[in-house]
């Protein structure tokens, strides 16, 4: 195995991507394993694939990028800007609510960063924001997505770990909207610190007429993912078809009810959707040698025994393996620690007595933190890229959001019931 650790360690360090990391690495234990023949890894890259359950993966981000061409997201920005134009820090407050109401959209933080710090980025910076600020704001609060159904890390983990996806979708509801009421007490709090944006008094104090009107127009978008949880606990569809409900529904909003939607933004949705799921299914498919190598040498039963080691606290055990996904997610991409590293803490959880949703919404939530810090992360980069921040600025300003974040997941960790009442409610 220290072979395959060497080889990891190696080809991330060459700047390799990810997928060809994993995969190399994996192929290389069945090259120095003499009773593992050499097609048995092309066998677990093919197997990897050939699962029903991952079907709801493509139909969600193919969904979620209709929904970007069709007036879907339009719309739910006119409410954002609604609800938060005369609050202090207001248009860094849109980006807290529209993540919010994006997670039944998009359901990737690194895209909804990508399109609010698009969106929202040069208004700021007109308002009078520092660069560093408008991305740790737009970059930290897509943090909400990894939660509010449909949640692509979500999705991965049941079908990993063989949880009830759709159980999972109604945990992550109560620790999104908590999560965007302390994200926008952090916005409110630094935006008065530091002076920026605020409130505008001569703009009208919203009525209820007012949001009624702006809810008809979008309550079409915000039906998605109520429609989802309702289809999934009725069996109207399975979590797998869910996918597909969600293409249809777009299809049929954009078309039909918002009229936007044109084959000319259909092929567009449907071509950044080929390379959105290419490099995703990529991962994916080459994670399988590495995931059955790490089992071939009982890692799982290992790093129980090493955990176990340390305490006999379940919570303070929760704690631990927290802190060693955030880590991991600081190094390596987030789908590729929902592959491998479910399959090695969920026996643990489950042996603990915790949850498995309740443990699957906290590590949904850790490891796609890793995509929004140093030295790796996906969300991070891609953000200060569009608006030109250095990485140092960027971090400075994260700090305050991060720490609310943390705090937030403390809660959820030490009050299970946050995340379980709601599956519980709806499945029994």
């Amino acid at each position: 195995m220290i072979y395959v650790v060497i080889c990891f360690v190696v080809f991330l360090l060459m700047g390799m991507p990810i997928a060809f990391v994993i995969g190399l690495a994996g192929i290389v234990y069945f090259i120095s394993q003499p009773m593992l023949p050499l097609e048995g890894a092309v066998q677990m890259i093919v197997l990897q694939s050939q699962s029903f359950a991952f079907l709801a993966v493509p139909f969600f981000i193919f969904a979620g990028n209709l929904m970007n061409v069709s007036g879907i997201t339009d719309r739910l920005l006119g409410l954002a800007r609604l609800l938060t134009r005369r609050m202090y820090g207001g248009t860094a407050q849109i980006s807290v609510v529209m993540s919010t109401l994006m997670g039944g959209v998009s359901g990737s933080a690194t895209a909804d960063a990508a399109m609010e710090t698009r969106i929202l980025g040069p208004e700021m910076l007109r308002t009078g924001y520092t660069k560093g600020y408008i991305c740790a704001v737009n970059c930290t609060t897509s943090l909400i997505t990894a939660t509010i159904p449909p949640s692509l890390g979500l999705i991965i983990f049941g079908f990993v770990g063989e949880v009830s996806i759709g159980r999972l979708f109604a945990g992550g509801i109560i620790p999104g909207i908590l999560m965007m009421v302390f994200l926008m007490a952090t916005t409110s709090i630094t935006s008065r610190i530091r002076r920026f944006d605020p409130p505008r008094r001569e703009l009208p104090r919203l009525t209820l007429r007012e949001l009624g009107d702006n809810l008809k127009d979008s309550v079409w978008a915000l039906l998605f993912p109520v429609l989802l949880i309702v289809g999934i606990r009725f069996g109207v569809f399975t979590p797998s078809e869910s996918g597909a409900f969600a293409v249809i529904y777009a299809i049929l909003i954009g078309k039909f009810v918002y009229r936007e939607l044109t084959w000319k933004n259909f092929r567009e949705a449907l071509v950044m959707s080929f390379k959105d799921n290419g490099a995703i299914m990529l991962i994916i498919a080459l994670s399988g040698p590495f995931s059955y190598a790490l089992t071939w040498i009982q890692l799982p039963v290992i790093m129980s025994d090493v955990i176990f080691g340390i305490t006999s606290d379940p919570q303070n055990l929760v704690l631990i393996m927290l802190g060693f996904l955030f880590i991991s997610g600081m190094l390596v991409d987030s789908n590729v620690n929902f592959l491998l590293l479910t399959p090695i803490f969920l026996p643990m959880v489950k042996s603990l007595g915790v949850d498995p949703v309740h443990f699957g919404v906290l590590m949904a939530t850790v490891v796609t933190l890793g995509v929004m810090t140093p030295p790796i992360g996906a969300a991070l980069y891609t953000v200060c890229g569009i608006i030109d921040c250095p990485i140092e600025e960027y971090t400075r300003e994260s700090i305050p959001f991060m720490a609310a974040i943390l705090l937030e997941l403390a809660i959820l960790v030490f009050i299970p019931e946050a995340i379980t009442f709601i599956p519980n409610l709806i499945f029994g």
